[in-house]
Formats: C-alpha cells, sequence, structure tokens
C-alpha cells in the first residue's frame, strides 16, 4: 500500500471507512459548532457531533472518549429540549454588554 509507511494502521473494511469518515464528519460538526451564532442551531450540531464521536469512541472501545462525548450529546440535546419548551433562559442584549465590556476606545485629542 501507498501510505503504509505514514499510516500503518489504514482502515481495511468497507465499514472501518464508514466508521472513520462518521468521526471526521463528528469532529468537524464541532468544530463548526463554536462559530455557530444561533443557540439551538449550535446545540444541534454540537449534538450531531458529540454522537458521531460516541459512535466512534465505542467502536475504538475508548472508555473515557465514550463517557465524555456520551456527556455532551446530552448536554446539547438537553439544552435543544430547554430553549424548544422556552425554558432556557438568554438575556437579549448579552452580546451588547459583552462587546461593551471588552470594547478598546480610541482616546480623542
Amino acid at each position: 500500500m501507498l501510505l503504509e509507511t505514514f499510516f500503518p494502521t489504514l482502515p481495511t473494511t468497507g465499514f472501518t471507512w464508514f466508521v472513520h469518515i462518521i468521526a471526521l464528519a463528528g469532529a468537524i460538526c464541532l468544530a463548526y459548532a463554536v462559530f455557530i451564532e444561533k443557540e439551538y442551531r449550535q446545540d444541534i450540531i454540537r449534538g450531531l457531533g458529540a454522537f458521531a464521536l460516541l459512535g466512534y469512541a465505542i467502536f475504538i472501545k475508548n472508555g473515557l472518549f465514550a463517557f465524555a462525548m456520551g456527556i455532551l450529546a446530552l448536554a446539547s440535546l438537553v439544552e435543544f429540549i430547554e430553549i424548544m419548551l422556552g425554558l432556557h433562559q438568554t438575556e437579549k442584549d448579552h452580546m451588547k454588554k459583552y462587546k461593551h465590556m471588552w470594547r478598546t476606545r480610541a482616546k480623542k485629542q
């Protein structure tokens, strides 16, 4: 195999390739969720990414990784349900306060 020296344990079966592709998509989803502004979309994408990586963690039999991804997926699901039921409290001007708190103003001369 061409990349055998770089990747000695490349997936060999179709199912193994599928699991690795799902894991890659999950990692991309988790990274993308950081940049999404709308909270409910952020929770959906984060939950999907965590669920995909949970499947990968179970596949590679890594208990700690599976536990972490399971908790992250559960937390995202709970927050999404809270938003959909109207139980999630956020301030409407939260970003304005944040921007004002960290904004540096030029001195007037």
